[in-house]
């Protein structure tokens, strides 16, 4: 329903800022990635929002970026995560950070997370597998073109994202595609 706000800043509460929009104050609640990317109070502000309707309350969250409030609305799809427990995962890892975690199947980087245990750690990684959009997954970890097309080249041919992800960074970064591809097959016949 309310997809963006801008306005000015009025304060910062960690998670709770207040954003001012023609008079209005609008309580959003914002990842700790978000806060610290925040100008200072006074200051114009943009934030994308994700809106809450509960029994009890209707809570507006808000992001510095797309990539953040994708993430978001992905992690409250999952049963027993709901808002506040994503915005603690999103404030305690970047959505970088995560997708590489889901790509790599690494539970021990989300159980760092407070109130995420193993087994909620192991469902995230599950539920999450495949969803959070190629742009920030592994494949936004390459450093150029040439990359890109060995990893895809590796996916094509059946390997895991973490064995790709795996095989691609031992590679040297100006490695020629061909070559690139021998090399990871090479690693991973290993």
């Amino acid at each position: 329903m309310i997809g963006k706000l801008t306005g000015t800043l009025d304060s910062k509460n960690p998670p709770q800022v207040i954003v001012d929009c023609h008079g209005v104050g609008y309580e959003v609640l914002v990842p700790m990635s978000t806060f610290y990317s925040l100008p200072e109070t006074g200051a114009r502000v943009s934030l994308l929002t994700h809106f809450v309707v509960r029994e009890d309350a209707q809570l507006l969250y808000g992001f510095a970026t797309a990539a953040e409030r994708e993430a978001f609305r992905e992690l409250i799809k999952i049963s027993g995560v709901g808002p506040r427990t994503a915005l603690s995962v999103l404030s305690g890892m970047g959505v970088q950070e995560l997708a590489q975690a889901v790509t790599l199947q690494e539970a021990g980087r989300l159980i760092k997370v407070p109130g995420i245990g193993k087994k909620t750690a192991e469902r995230l990684l599950l539920e999450l597998k495949g969803k959070l959009g190629p742009d920030i997954g592994v494949v936004a970890t390459v450093a150029s073109d040439a990359q890109s097309d060995i990893l895809q080249a590796l996916l094509a041919l059946g390997y895991s994202d973490k064995e790709a992800a795996a095989a691609l960074k031992a590679l040297p970064k100006d490695v020629g595609v061909s070559e690139g591809i021998k090399l990871a097959l090479k690693a991973l016949a290993r």
